[in-house]
C-alpha cells in the first residue's frame, strides 16, 4: 500500500522541480529569522554593546500573555541559528545580526513551493504586522481571511505542492480499503482542503461527517459542498468531550488534517478517535512535523490559546516546551502507545517532499474502541 499511495501523491506533483524544494525550504526559514529579527530591531532592542533577558525582550515588545510561548521560539531558533548570542547559561542575549542587505524574494520562494500568490502576500502582511499581532491588537484571522476570503487558506492547505501529494495518497488509502457505503468522519475539517479531494474522488455510496471547532468554517463549508447529499455538518470540539456526539466503533476512517496539534492532550484525543473506529478501521493523520519557522511569524498565532484557556501540548510530552508540533517518531509512538497501529507514513524521510514538513499518518487500532 505505501508504495502504491506514494506513487498517487506524485502523479498528483510537478516532479521537475522537487529537487529543489529542500534549498527552497532553508531559503524560506532564512526568511523567518529575518522577520524576526526585525521585529527586535525595531523595537530597539539590541543595539550595539546592549545585552536583554528573555522576559526583557517579551515586556519591550508588549507580548500578549497567550502569545509569550512564540516569541521565546524565536529567541530559541535565532540563538540556535546563529543569529543571536547567548550566555553560557542562556539567561543573557547579545549581538543581533544585522539586517539583510537584500530582503528575501518571498513571492519567488513561495512560487518555488508551489504555494500561490496570495500566501506570499499573507507571509508579507503578518510579518509587517507582527508586532500588532503579538500584543493582540490584531487577529491573524484578519489577515489571513480579509475581504471574507478563503483564498489564502486554500493555498496555505491545498493549493500547493506537499498538500497537493498528501491529499493525492490520502484519497488512495480510502480508495484501496474502505468498504461500502462508508462512514467517514473528518475533524477539524477547516476549507475543506481535504474534504474536497476525498468527495470528488469517491463517487460511490457515503456518510461524510464534516466537523469542526468554527461556524465560520462550518458555515462556509455549507456553501461549498451543499450540493453533495452524502455530507452532514456539524460542531466538534478535539479538546471538549461534551462536545463528541460520535458513538463508538461507529466510523469506517476518521481524518485529522493540520488539527490534531491542536490538541490540550495528543493521547486523550488519539484515544477518543480510536474509539470511533469499527474493527479495521483507519485512522488518517495529515500534521506538520519539527519546527517550520515560517509559521513561528504568522500561522501559529492562529494556535495560542485562547485567554483563559490551557495551551496546546500543556497535558502531554510537549508540556513546558513552547512548542505546538510533534516530531514524526513522536507522532509514530503516540499512535502507538494509543492503542493505533501505525502502517503508513508518508513522504519518505528521504524524499526532497519531507523537506517541507508535513506527512501523512494512516494507523488501524490493535484494541477497536478500548480505553487507555
Amino acid at each position: 500500500m505505501i508504495e502504491r499511495c506514494d506513487r498517487a501523491g506524485l502523479a498528483a506533483v510537478d516532479q521537475a522541480g522537487l529537487s529543489a524544494l529542500p534549498e527552497a525550504m532553508r531559503a524560506l526559514d532564512e526568511a523567518a529569522l529575518d522577520t524576526m529579527a526585525a521585529v527586535l530591531r525595531r523595537a530597539g532592542l539590541f543595539r550595539p554593546g546592549v545585552s536583554h533577558r528573555a522576559d526583557q525582550v517579551l515586556d519591550r515588545l508588549r507580548v500578549a500573555d497567550r502569545h509569550r510561548w512564540i516569541v521565546r521560539g524565536w529567541v530559541r531558533a535565532l540563538v540556535r541559528h546563529g543569529r543571536l548570542q547567548a550566555s553560557a547559561d542562556g539567561a543573557v542575549l547579545r549581538d543581533l545580526s544585522p539586517a539583510p542587505a537584500t530582503p528575501a524574494p518571498l513571492p519567488e520562494l513561495c512560487a518555488r513551493l508551489g504555494y500561490p500568490p496570495e500566501v506570499a502576500t499573507f507571509f508579507t502582511s503578518a510579518a509587517a504586522r507582527l508586532p500588532e499581532l503579538l500584543r493582540d491588537e490584531v487577529t491573524l484571522q484578519s489577515v489571513l481571511f480579509g475581504a471574507d476570503s478563503t483564498e489564502t487558506a486554500d493555498g496555505v492547505y491545498r493549493e500547493n505542492v506537499i498538500n497537493s501529494y498528501l491529499n493525492a495518497a490520502l484519497v488512495e488509502v480510502l480508495r484501496g480499503t474502505l468498504p461500502p457505503a462508508p462512514r467517514v468522519l473528518e475533524l477539524g475539517a477547516g476549507v475543506g482542503a481535504t474534504a474536497v479531494p476525498v468527495l470528488t474522488s469517491l463517487t460511490g455510496p457515503l456518510e461524510y461527517l464534516f466537523t469542526d471547532v468554527s461556524r465560520y468554517f462550518l458555515d462556509t463549508a455549507g456553501e461549498l459542498l451543499s450540493a453533495d447529499g452524502r455530507v452532514r455538518f456539524g460542531e466538534l470540539d478535539i479538546n471538549e468531550p461534551a462536545s463528541h456526539t460520535v458513538d463508538a466503533g461507529s466510523c469506517d476512517a476518521v481524518i485529522a488534517a493540520n488539527v490534531l496539534h491542536n490538541a490540550i492532550d495528543v493521547n486523550a484525543v488519539l484515544t477518543t478517535a480510536r474509539s470511533w473506529l469499527r474493527p479495521g478501521g483507519l485512522l488518517l493523520v495529515v500534521e506538520s512535523c519539527g519546527e517550520l519557522l515560517q509559521a513561528a511569524v504568522s500561522m501559529q498565532l492562529l494556535m495560542s490559546p485562547a485567554p483563559g484557556r490551557p495551551a496546546a501540548g500543556s497535558l502531554d510530552l510537549r508540556a513546558g516546551e513552547d512548542r505546538i508540533f510533534l516530531t514524526r517518531d513522536e507522532w509514530v509512538t503516540a499512535l502507538r502507545d494509543n492503542g493505533l497501529s501505525p502502517v503508513l507514513d508518508l513522504p519518505h524521510p528521504d524524499h526532497p517532499l519531507s523537506a517541507l514538513g508535513q506527512l501523512l499518518l494512516v494507523a488501524t487500532p490493535t484494541t477497536p474502541g478500548a480505553t487507555r
